[in-house]
């Protein structure tokens, strides 16, 4: 093996942390950026949820706030969407908590906000200050406000 630094190359390094993992040498293992990578694998599924959650908020903010542009795509997307994060929430089942988070909710709320201002015009502050529909109703398929 290489024994190449974490900070020279991590893709190398992540495949030596492996084998030598697979071959029982414990004692080569760099522990404290192993412990900071898994780590980061949680902070990356929590991103993606809060990236598509985010997404799927300002499509149903479009489509409350500009009925009259209402279109099968937009529907589609938001279909889409909630696919995605019904699909993340399966294989990282733990990420629901997430929803009970204030912070985090609020955080990916003002994404959405940000997002759905930049595509209507519509100003960030005329939409609600915080999420006004259930998260359940949010992830049902069929469901749409307004």
């Amino acid at each position: 093996m290489n024994n190449t630094s974490y900070t020279t190359d991590v893709a190398a390094w992540s495949v030596e942390q492996a084998q030598l993992i697979r071959s029982g040498q414990f004692d080569k293992l760099d522990l404290e950026h192993i412990a900071e990578e898994i780590e980061d694998v949680g902070k990356s599924e929590q991103r993606e949820l809060a990236s598509r959650l985010a997404v799927l908020f300002a499509h149903l903010l479009k489509w409350e706030f500009q009925a009259d542009f209402r279109s099968s795509s937009w529907s589609a997307t938001i279909r889409e969407q909630k696919r995605q994060v019904a699909f993340h929430l399966e294989d990282v089942p733990s990420l629901r908590t997430k929803f009970d988070d204030a912070r985090w909710m609020g955080m990916v709320w003002g994404r959405a906000k940000t997002l759905a201002s930049k595509e209507t015009g519509i100003g960030f502050d005329t939409f609600p200050e915080n999420c006004p529909w259930a998260i359940v109703d949010v992830l049902e398929l069929t469901w749409l406000p307004g």
